[in-house]
């Protein structure tokens, strides 16, 4: 193996180099929708909220978004939450606060107060921001950032703001092409030769292709910037408006076509291709992302120095794989293997093993997703599944080979995932209300 001097500078450095904070990223106020409920992941939401999922093998959803945004150079971020969130607070807590708020640097939690009038939580995305007006006025932003908090991507939000700044635009919108087939899970948008919205359809039943582009369409990200003044007039305008759902997607965008000025931001990667984005929105895609990152050259890359994802990183020892015999062997191949994990005389294939998992002697794991603390007991068979914190897995139980018995017992996705939890083996790791969770 040989590197340039340069790169071996780069790699030896002592400190992570984001980018700088400029006059337009410095007068940027990033705020995180985080407050969703996330019911297609199934039992993997019920004791949390969709942005604090554990993905990756050590990260959460939401660090993802928040991780863009520092190093964008955007250090000014509250946190929308509502549903179940103090895991998701929690995490905040202990992974985000290294942010120094005498410099203008924060990541700023700011829970549903049911703080107008009608004494409400959250009734939608455009609400949400509404209910926090005053606490962004506060700020004295110039531009808004608006972010989902339950997508996984890396994208530098910096070139996104200048654009809409270029463009002297209204509201911009993140875009991304997606194969037509899987469009109706989006907001579906046609735009002009200069990329102005001219049309945007909330998650349609029959999505149009892009002109040219036969069996693509054009979907939003979840992501927006706006500019100050239109962003407060416009949440005031939607608030007194009666039949409105107070959702972005449905109202909003669709209200200000022809009335604004509303431009696209197509997001592509350094070859000019779709960049890398997911909506882990069902079993399926949760298993899919981890699965991708096993990949040999994943397109979402975890090693890029430059662009670290930050997170909490509990304290444990690392990864260990112990015996060497044959048919008892501690092997991991094509694998992410957290910390604190042992592999005592086990096989893992093509999977993702977060922090403190034990798997024991002539078990195999392979195309599955581990969550933290789960115990794999011996001559375990596991395939195409999701295990669920803290589960114990009993001696010789088989899982993912038989979707139609899986099903008796656990959750399976149609596509054949089969979802895993401790309380689906009778393991009520927490106190519960009558079968709640338990079907």
């Amino acid at each position: 193996m040989t590197i340039s001097k340069d790169e071996q500078e780069r790699l030896y450095r002592y400190y992570t180099e984001p980018k700088m904070v400029t006059d337009l990223t410095r007068r940027t106020l990033g705020l995180v929708l985080a407050g969703g409920e996330g019911s297609r992941l199934k039992d993997l939401t019920a004791w949390r909220a969709k942005p604090a999922v554990p993905v990756g093998g050590k990260y959460r959803i939401i660090d993802f978004p928040l991780s863009n945004c520092v190093n964008s150079g955007i250090r000014r971020i509250g946190v929308l939450t509502q549903y179940k969130s103090h895991s998701l607070i929690r995490h905040l807590q202990r992974a985000w606060g290294f942010m120094r708020a005498e410099i203008g640097e924060f990541v700023e939690i700011l829970p549903a107060q049911q703080r107008t009038d009608k004494k409400e939580w959250y009734q939608g995305t455009a609400d949400a921001l509404y209910q926090n007006i005053d606490i962004m006025q506060r700020h004295h932003p110039e531009y808004v950032l608006v972010l989902g908090g339950d997508h996984v991507y890396t994208m530098d939000y910096s070139e996104m703001l200048l654009y809409h700044v270029q463009h002297g635009a209204d509201f911009t919108v993140g875009s991304i092409e997606v194969p037509v087939s899987e469009a109706s899970s989006f907001g579906v948008m046609s735009v002009d030769p200069d990329m102005r919205i001219t049309e945007f359809n909330e998650k349609p039943a029959n999505p149009a292709s892009m002109p040219g582009k036969p069996g693509t369409a054009l979907v939003s990200m979840g992501i927006y910037i706006f500019s100050k003044d239109f962003l407060y007039q416009t949440l005031i305008e939607d608030a007194c408006t009666a039949d409105s759902s107070h959702d972005f997607g449905r109202d909003i965008i669709p209200g200000k076509i022809g009335k604004a000025r509303m431009i696209a931001f197509p997001f592509r990667n350094k070859e000019g291709k779709p960049g890398y984005w997911r909506d882990v929105g069902n079993l399926h895609s949760y298993w899919q992302t981890n699965m991708e990152l096993c990949s040999i050259e994943p397109e979402l890359n975890l090693y890029d120095r430059d662009w670290p994802i930050w997170t909490y990183q509990p304290q444990f020892p690392p990864a260990k794989f112990i015996f060497d015999d044959e048919g008892r062997r501690g092997e991991a191949i094509d694998s992410l293997i957290a910390g604190g994990c042992i592999l005592s005389g086990a096989r893992v294939k093509r999977s993702v093993l977060f922090f403190a998992t034990t798997v024991e002697q002539s078990s195999h794991v392979k195309d599955s997703v581990i969550l933290p603390k789960v115990s794999i007991g011996r001559n375990c068979r596991i395939s195409r599944a999701i295990i669920d914190k803290g589960t114990v897995i009993p001696d010789g139980m088989v899982i993912g080979e038989d979707p139609v018995e899986d099903a008796k017992r656990y959750c399976v996705s149609p596509e054949g995932i089969t979802l895993v939890t401790s309380a689906m083996l009778g393991q009520n790791l927490y106190s519960r209300w009558q079968d709640e969770f338990d079907g």
